[in-house]
């Protein structure tokens, strides 16, 4: 019997392999840093680590590579930086760039062995799927959502991929979306509760609310950026002091205060014109013109508690500057009620679980790999940490099925080519940089991802085109390698305010995966241990953060749900980090009324 030879804690040739092997790890913020930190302690030496975002004060208390004295820096340099210190010899390689620029393609990805996802929305999320799909490279999702979190394995015919689930609108947002450039009302809300925990709470960096003068979308120039965020204190009349201290010294001066947050930060941020060469501009109020207007007052009432009737007013007044349909009081309780913080052991915990996985995958036993489920609760057998069995690829999934093909309804005499461009194919689709071509005999090009080509189509009809119902679209997007078939339903009884709905798909069923014998005790990173395995889709942060209540350890998380499910009781499932809900989340106990509200995460 030839002796088990051990490096540390792990079997020699898994150890040579750590060492050998190429990893990539996307995403340097908070479950990244704890990722990081994990790979280089366990005994990987080549990695390379991305991340467009700089260090903001507000990640100090739960990303634990960072000090006061980065911010303004790279997340992605100083992590590596720090995480050198733990491991001098290590291979580390850092991007201060965006995994989408064009330059990480396909070719890129596939010189690695295996991609760790660490990130904090779902386009990004989706783009990585796409090129570990292409590049036939083992990806590893993770997510958090306060206490709840998730970490699943995806692989190209094997299991299901990130996009093979549909989600609801993601319900993450980074702090520079919140500070500077809104796009929703739960954005304004958000900031809001803020602007009330400030002034009248306890003072917290993380929930600042004046101008965020560091945010990546300004620059791609990380000396820039670090600049900019140096050099806020002398910035017109924004300075890195606290709203709270502010606030003091003006002696809560509500005119004071309301022509700072609501003229004088809009001003400012109309400064920064990169932010709005796409977006609507905001439009700054003034107290002194809004006097004696409904703006004020149009969604108080004398006998609503105070901190409410705050936050409404502040909610709404921000919408207003951002040009959004304000929102009732009842609706804003409801949404201001549901925001939970990130928390720093949960993505510890997820970050640990994450390596365990890929030990499986380097291992070779990617048949072992499983979906955990970190849950607030224990399960009825006192379980914290939930294992499922991975899912199959779904047949009718529009990513990673063999031909890709989807059906759209719209109204072709009132749809714009920028609109199937921008809300359809990037936003719904998350497509990067489609090519589009019209199935009509003479090859037509619809749209092209070369600047300028097909710019004068822009603010044309579909039906200028010919597009009439049946017509068939040809949508490629080669930074994903991804083709994607679009059938055209043409329809003019759309609902209000729905410019498009998919309403079906079908593409060929995706290879079904071999599964080994369910009903194994699968270790983490070991087949030869006989302990049960144990670490989002969204992680928010996403994709889902399932709660599991059940007992039994080895059903698939599909299979549960539909075990679930007979049984009458099922619950929504939120996104680590994103919070956002599926259809695949179920327990045992009878929901309760608030189920059906969505959970917001920050990150």
């Amino acid at each position: 019997m030839v002796p088990l030879q051990l490096v540390g804690s792990l079997r020699k040739e898994l150890a040579d392999s750590l060492s050998t092997c190429r990893v990539l790890v996307v995403g340097a913020g908070g479950i990244g840093c704890e990722l990081l930190k994990n790979v280089v302690l366990t005994g990987f030496k080549n990695i390379e680590v991305i991340d467009l975002d700089v260090i903001d004060v507000s990640n100090l208390n739960r990303q634990f590579l960072f000090q006061k004295k980065h911010v303004g820096k790279s997340k992605a340099q100083v992590a590596k930086e720090s995480v050198l210190q733990f491991c001098p010899t290590a291979n580390i390689t850092a991007y201060h760039d965006s995994i989408m620029n064009p330059d990480y393609n396909v070719e890129f990805f596939r010189n690695f062995m295996l991609v760790m996802n660490a990130l904090d929305n779902r386009a990004a999320r989706n783009h990585v799927n796409r090129m570990c799909l292409a590049a036939d490279i083992p990806l590893i999702e993770s997510g958090t959502a306060g206490y709840l979190g998730q970490v699943t394995v995806i692989k190209k015919g094997l299991t299901e991929c990130y996009e093979c689930q549909p989600k609801p609108t993601q319900k993450t947002f980074p702090g520079c979306t919140i500070r500077n450039t809104p796009s929703e009302p739960i954005h304004c809300i958000v900031w809001a509760k803020y602007l009330f925990n400030q002034l009248f709470g306890e003072e917290d960096a993380d929930q600042e609310v004046s101008p965020d003068t560091a945010d990546p979308e300004l620059s791609w120039n990380p000396a820039d950026t670090e600049a900019r965020a140096t050099a806020s204190d002398q910035d017109g009349d924004i300075k890195r002091v606290s709203t709270k201290d502010w606030a003091r010294s003006t002696g809560y001066d509500p005119v004071k205060l309301f022509n700072k947050l609501f003229k004088d930060d809009i001003r400012y941020l109309l400064t920064m014109d990169k932010l709005w060469k796409k977006r609507k501009a905001p439009l700054p109020l003034d107290w002194l013109d809004l006097c004696g207007t409904s703006i004020l007052s149009r969604y108080n009432r004398p006998d609503d508690p105070p901190a409410m009737d705050f936050v409404t007013a502040a909610a709404n007044l921000r919408m207003y500057i951002f040009s959004m349909n304000m929102k009732s009081r009842f609706d804003i309780k409801s949404m201001a009620g549901n925001i939970i913080p990130a928390i720093a052991t949960t993505n510890a915990v997820i970050a640990g679980l994450i390596v365990l996985e890929a030990l499986k995958i380097l291992s070779g036993d990617v048949e072992h790999c499983r979906t955990i489920f970190l849950n607030k609760q224990p399960n009825p057998r006192k379980k914290l940490l939930v294992p499922c069995a991975l899912d199959p690829p779904s047949a009718n999934c529009y990513v990673c099925a063999s031909k890709p093909e989807v059906t759209v309804k719209l109204n072709v005499h009132k749809t714009l080519v920028l609109a199937l461009q921008d809300k359809i194919l990037k936003e719904k689709f998350g497509m990067v940089a489609p090519d589009v071509q019209i199935e009509d005999g003479k090859g037509t090009i619809l749209i092209s991802s070369e600047e300028g080509e097909t710019e004068a189509n822009n603010c044309k009809f579909l039906s200028d085109f010919g597009i009439r119902n049946g017509s068939r679209l040809q949508v490629d997007d080669f930074l994903q390698d991804y083709t994607l078939l679009v059938n055209v339903i043409h329809s003019e009884d759309l609902e209000k305010d729905v410019e498009f709905e998919v309403v079906g798909d079908a593409p060929d069923k995706a290879p079904t995966p071999t599964r080994s014998q369910e009903g194994k005790n699968v270790a983490n990173g070991n087949k030869e241990s006989a302990e049960p395995s144990t670490s989002s889709k969204a992680p928010a942060e996403q994709n889902e953060v399932l709660l599991v209540d059940s007992d039994e350890e080895e059903p698939s998380s599909s299979t549960m749900a539909v075990r679930m499910e007979s049984r009458g009781h099922k619950r929504k499932l939120h996104d680590a980090e994103t919070g956002e809900a599926s259809a695949k989340r179920q327990h045992l106990s009878q929901p309760s009324a608030d189920d059906d509200i969505d959970i917001i995460a920050l990150d």
